[in-house]
């Protein structure tokens, strides 16, 4: 088992980036709260089983969190999540070498 005081943030960023939606959603997600429509409709090429499985991975990583919010009609957010959070200044790093 990982230890994770002995983790590497940016080796948690490559493994996160192994995905190919992955990088965008965690992207999105530090702008704010996704939701699913709203993703099919903005990331291009996208479709609904490779965008739930990427969401799904997120959620089960502890990279995003899946809230479902009970109003009507009912809509479920994804958000980041304080693991996720840890990786933003990692991420900044990354997209400033660009």
């Amino acid at each position: 088992m990982e230890n994770p005081a002995n983790s590497c943030p940016a080796e948690e960023l490559l493994k996160l980036m192994a995905s190919k939606w992955k990088p965008q959603l965690f992207r999105l997600a530090v702008q704010g709260p996704l939701r699913f429509n709203s993703l099919l409709r903005d990331i291009e090429g996208a479709n609904k089983q490779s965008l739930a499985n990427s969401l799904n991975e997120l959620v089960e990583e502890g990279y995003l969190e899946k809230i479902v919010i009970k109003q009507k009609p009912l809509h479920i957010e994804y958000t980041l999540s304080e693991k996720g959070k840890t990786l933003i200044p990692v991420f900044q790093q990354l997209e400033s070498l660009h």
